[in-house]
């Protein structure tokens, strides 16, 4: 594996990106605790030598004696007896009178008081005091002073050093068991098979975690509920497509006796008519299956939908059917304003309700559709005077493909089925009854408001 993706694998691993970004802040600090320990070494190094030569320099203005430099460095050595000391003497008319055993070159003039001096390829701190019959002048190579604070601070960065490692281990260790459950859960889904949809367990999940889960858990639930619903759509379908299908195949048959009969062009107009009605029911069918099926997928986003204008054209969509059955054919209307819906599937629902009054009232009656604003939600209400539909009844027409039996009208038993679960994804209420002024069913919608 290249170290690009190496990475980039463990960027994108929490546990990798956990263990890189603590590491990393050991180290980190580790490294200001090396800094901060070296300069805080080094400022009382110099703190301790600044004071230890001005001590020097005071206590050698009375005892360096008046004599030549050769003469001096032969009295001087004991006197400081350490060679990262240099000492140098100067009488009142600038002649050196005394310098300390050294190879340091240093300047022959003297400022008063500290100064850092660079001679000889390093730095030196030089001090200089004067009195009425010398000067004197002490410096230290700087050097020194930043190896005693270097060594102070290794001496300091020892345990922390020791321990670095051992911090290292406990925070891998401490990392690796808190995301060990994690881990189980991906185990767990690994190993599933595909119709898997248990819940997972979130036991010992941290509490950044179990919302994950538990979320994901729910969308298993959803995705059990879509399965199932497609099984038992698809074992419906198969079962009522049977029926149209066998139907269809024994007119065809019947079609084809028909030419070797002696009153073959009766025989084969009526096998022809029972043929096309069963294309028309069989097309019916499955036009009904695909607006049940793509309702029960449908996620499109919701928007103000004003119900009385759907209403008013569910009405003149289906006027023409209306009218070849002679039916009166009505809309009363409020003004009750608007509800939040998907307007395709809310329109498919009133044409629903008014279709399946059409096809249940005979020839001559009436269906009257009303859209009224009450009080806390708004309701669309069609009544008809056909046979309605019995009270224990009621509750069943609302199965796939159940149908009242003693029924003549032509249908699959899905047009109430849709409405359904139309107006259950907005949150609204289908009841039936019997309508006091027609006689017949009166079915209500009853959406919030």
């Amino acid at each position: 594996m290249s170290p690009k993706k190496a990475k980039s694998r463990l960027t994108h691993s929490l546990r990798g990106r956990l263990l890189w970004y603590l590491l990393a802040a050991i180290t980190i600090a580790a490294v200001a605790q090396a800094s901060i320990a070296y300069r805080t070494a080094l400022k009382d190094a110099n703190d301790i030598f600044d004071y230890h030569m001005q001590q020097m320099a005071l206590s050698l203005r009375s005892r360096v004696p008046m004599a030549n430099s050769e003469e001096a460095n032969s009295v001087d050595t004991p006197l400081t007896g350490n060679d990262d000391l240099v000492v140098q003497v100067w009488s009142p008319d600038g002649v050196r009178v005394f310098r300390s055993p050294s190879q340091a070159r240093l300047p022959q003039l003297a400022v008063l008081g500290f100064k850092d001096v660079r001679a000889n390829g390093t730095t030196y701190r030089i001090f200089s005091v004067q009195t009425n019959n010398q000067t004197v002048q002490v410096a230290q190579d700087l050097a020194v002073r930043r190896s005693m604070a270097g060594n102070l601070a290794l001496r300091t960065l020892g345990p922390i050093a020791v321990m670095m490692p051992i911090l290292m281990l406990v925070v891998w260790w401490v990392v690796s068991g808190s995301l060990e459950p994690v881990a189980r859960v991906r185990k767990q889904l690994a190993s599933r098979q595909a119709d898997d949809l248990s819940p997972v367990s979130d036991a010992g999940l941290p509490d950044e975690v179990r919302p994950l889960v538990q979320e994901l858990n729910l969308l298993f639930g959803r995705v059990r509920t879509a399965f199932d619903t497609q099984q038992n759509f698809v074992a419906d379908a198969a079962h009522e497509l049977r029926t149209p299908l066998a139907a269809l195949k024994l007119q065809v048959q019947s079609l084809e006796r028909s030419d070797s009969r002696a009153d073959s062009v009766e025989a084969r107009k009526l096998a022809v008519s029972r043929l096309s009605a069963g294309i028309e029911r069989a097309t019916r069918l499955v036009e009904q299956l695909l607006v049940l099926a793509r309702q029960e997928a449908n996620e499109a986003p919701r928007q103000p939908v004003e119900l009385a204008t759907l209403a008013k054209r569910a009405v003149a969509d289906l006027i023409g059917v209306a009218q070849n059955k002679h039916i009166d054919l009505g809309l009363q209307r409020d003004d009750p304003g608007a509800v939040e819906g998907q307007p395709e599937a809310l329109m498919i629902l009133l044409r629903n309700l008014v279709d399946n009054a059409i096809k249940y009232t005979p020839h001559g009656g009436t269906v009257d559709v009303s859209v009224v604003d009450e009080k806390n939600s708004i309701s669309v209400t069609v009544e008809d005077s056909g046979p309605g539909i019995p009270p224990e009844e009621r509750e069943r027409v609302f199965d796939r493909f159940y149908r009242v039996p003693g029924s003549d009208a032509a249908g699959s038993g899905l047009g109430l089925a849709i409405i359904k679960a139309i107006a259950e994804r907005h949150g609204a209420t289908l009841t039936l009854g019997e309508s006091a002024r027609l006689g017949g069913l009166a079915a209500t919608v009853r959406f919030p408001s």
